[in-house]
């Protein structure tokens, strides 16, 4: 079993070749920094039973399409048509809208948008002609709702459920599982660098729940493409929100808006500033929990 993974080289992306190289299968992980796969890569070949004629490493940017198929046609010419792929990759940076640079925006709508379907586009065809293959979508918890401060994250991580969707019903009966899955904050260095940048009204709205160990969410992830599952959905609050969207969201608006006007003129302290201050990483107040990674 060949596995490709774009933005391997840290997160979730990781475990989740870490995962599948302690299980013996050809693993190969993409990313733009060739230093972070190079520790990468030397972390992958320490796991037991990680093979390093099965481990590829390849430099390459998901926004360019072209870029991205060259990588994958090199990557499967070595270890064989891609069986699994795993979008992983992803950015975000968090401001309120009138902060965030066009670029900034733009980049985040390219990166988790765009290069989703340059991944999917670089491996689909040969999936078609093999009539088999699983590609799993690395969406986000911010998928469900619309956080202040992320305009672009959500707007990008929602649009991969409608891709994730109509792509599943293409591809149905034809030997593909196209699946979605939406984690919530997780431990990787990407949230590391989005808490000090998150505004302050988003960590009023969500709160700040303890975060999952990137291990935890790559073991959930790996079962469920084993499982072929469509959709995965992490914890209770989540799946309430994911189900019961449209009816509860419009009342965690208005108490997300009562409680700005409430607080007026006084700050509020972002939940990772709070946690630091208070000398603890327990759970905060908030309407929805965490879930932005």
């Amino acid at each position: 079993m060949h596995v490709v993974i774009t933005g391997g080289s840290s997160g979730i992306g990781l475990e989740i070749a870490r995962i599948y190289a302690r299980n013996r299968a050809s693993v190969t992980i993409l990313a733009r920094d060739r230093q972070r796969l190079n520790v990468a890569q030397a972390a992958l070949l320490s796991e037991p039973g990680a093979a390093k004629e099965k481990l590829q490493v390849l430099s390459a940017d998901v926004t360019c399409r072209e870029n991205l198929s060259q990588a994958i046609r090199a990557a499967t010419e070595l270890q064989g048509p891609c069986d699994v792929l795993v979008a992983a990759a992803g950015e975000v940076e968090p401001a309120l809208f009138e902060h965030m640079p066009s670029e900034v925006f733009d980049r985040q709508i390219v990166t988790n948008i765009t290069g989703t379907v340059n991944a999917v586009r670089a491996c689909y065809e040969s999936m078609l002609e093999r009539g088999e293959g699983k590609i799993m979508i690395i969406a986000s918890a911010a998928a469900m709702i619309g956080i202040p401060g992320y305009t672009a994250y959500c707007a990008s991580k929602t649009a991969l459920t409608g891709f994730a969707e109509a792509l599943a019903a293409e591809a149905k009966g034809r030997g593909i599982d196209v699946m979605i899955s939406y984690p919530p904050d997780t431990l990787t260095p990407q949230l590391e660098r989005e808490r000090l940048q998150r505004p302050k009204e988003a960590s009023l709205l969500i709160g700040q729940s303890v975060e999952v160990a990137a291990y935890d969410v790559a073991r959930k992830i790996v079962r469920a493409i084993d499982r072929c599952n469509p959709k995965l959905i992490f914890g209770t609050r989540l799946g309430f929100l994911y189900m019961f969207g449209p009816m509860i969201k419009p009342t965690v608006y208005r108490w997300f808006h009562w409680r700005l006007q409430r607080l007026g003129s006084k700050t509020v302290m972002p939940a990772a500033e709070a946690a630091v201050q208070n000398g603890t990483n327990t759970k905060t107040s908030g309407a929805i929990g965490g879930g932005t990674s």
